[in-house]
């Protein structure tokens, strides 16, 4: 720190050595401003933000000491070097300048030398401390941001980005119970049949692994085509799909990307020991989405509510009444874009349980399914 950049508060109620301190630190190129009493130095500290303090111990208003105790009773200026100088030479009034919280004691008549090195030391060491704090400061910052960004990166696998935009739009302080939002969005339910029985010949190592196997590859699909995942509930994964305009579409053509996954998986199914190949049965349907927190104060989670949700979830359901794998409600056929190049099958017209309005269903079918389908003739079929 150089002179020029350092300010000293001058504190003294005798005019004549306020004046001799102002010329002789000013001659070193201190910035200085003088203070006729204690009161007036308390008053005008904060706006001068001084780097050091000469303090005279006896004045009439307030004594050294006390102005002392009080500037370091302020969080701003509890480091600022206080240096006083005093008449008073004996051990009471030296112990009270230290229990006070001076950096310095010097006694009248002052040694211009001896307080110019004291000054420039005491200034230099405060600056190496606030040096270090700063870099400390800088190295605690950088390992918490850092500790913040893999807690994030981690949170975000519980919690997938295109809800935290929803539901935290201020970061993740902001989630609260309650907080969701309503729009037109495509649900996805995906199950894995007989399940349990697949499940009761394994251990729970066993199951774990290839669940997580297979999840993992209709994770892919799904987040391929513009989705992701709201949970994974058992066997069964619940997806959002929201990319305006088109998210009927992106969750058909994910839907059949997890078919085309899923023998894949099942060409690498020894891995796993499962014996026989893994069947799913998929159920889609469009419309109003309530996305947001749902629980208690003490444990909430992030979902998707409405009945665009339980009839997605009833269709999957229908699939094996159908004996298909991929069950559309009407409301996702009619979000299909002019440029989409689907096979689809008119299934039924039905109230799936629970509902009292009957739906128009559609079976999607890939191309191969489409080769080998036998329900229907040609006639029957939409594309």
């Amino acid at each position: 720190m150089s002179n020029q950049k350092s300010r000293i508060l001058l504190v003294d109620d005798e005019p004549f050595n306020l004046l001799l301190l102002e010329e002789l630190l000013q001659s070193e190129g201190y910035t200085t401003l003088s203070a006729s009493c204690g009161s007036v130095a308390l008053e005008t500290v904060q706006d001068f933000q001084p780097d050091l303090i000469l303090l005279d111990v006896m004045m009439p208003d307030l004594d050294g000491f006390e102005v002392c105790e009080r500037l370091r009773q302020d969080p701003s200026l509890q480091t600022v070097p206080i240096i006083f100088l005093t008449a008073l030479d004996d051990d009471e009034s030296r112990l009270r300048g230290l229990e006070s919280m001076g950096d310095d004691y010097l006694t009248k008549p002052i040694n211009s030398n001896l307080l110019l090195a004291k000054i420039t030391s005491i200034l230099r060491l405060n600056q190496m401390r606030s040096q270090q704090m700063q870099r400390q400061v800088t190295q605690q910052t950088s390992a918490i941001t850092q500790v913040n960004q893999q807690l994030a990166e981690k949170f975000r696998l519980f919690v997938p980005d295109q809800f935290l935009n929803r539901i935290a739009p201020k970061g993740v302080g902001s989630i609260q119970l309650g907080n969701s939002q309503e729009e037109e969005l495509t649900i996805l339910f995906c199950d894995i049949r007989s399940f349990t029985t697949i499940a009761e010949t394994q251990t729970a190592t066993e199951t774990f692994n290839w669940l997580n196997g297979f999840f993992t590859e209709m994770e892919q699909a799904i987040a391929a085509n513009g989705g992701f995942i709201d949970k994974f509930m058992g066997d069964a994964i619940m997806a959002i799909f929201d990319r305006p305009a088109t998210h009927p579409q992106d969750a058909i053509i994910a839907a059949l990307a997890m078919t085309e996954r899923l023998e894949i998986f099942n060409g690498d199914r020894a891995q796993y020991h499962l014996e026989k190949p893994i069947n799913i049965g998929i159920g889609i349907h469009s419309g109003k989405v309530a996305i947001g927190t749902v629980g208690s104060n003490l444990r909430m989670e992030s979902t998707a509510i409405g009945d665009t949700v339980n009839t997605a979830s009833r269709l999957e359901q229908l699939t094996k009444v159908y004996n298909c794998q991929i069950i559309a409600s009407e409301a996702v056929i009619n979000g299909l874009t002019q440029s989409a190049e689907f096979t689809y099958q008119l299934l039924d017209c039905i109230a799936p349980i629970g509902k009292q309005q009957p739906i128009k269903i559609y079976q999607i079918l890939n191309h191969q399914t489409w080769l080998s389908c036998t329900c229907g003739d040609k006639h029957g079929l939409l594309k």
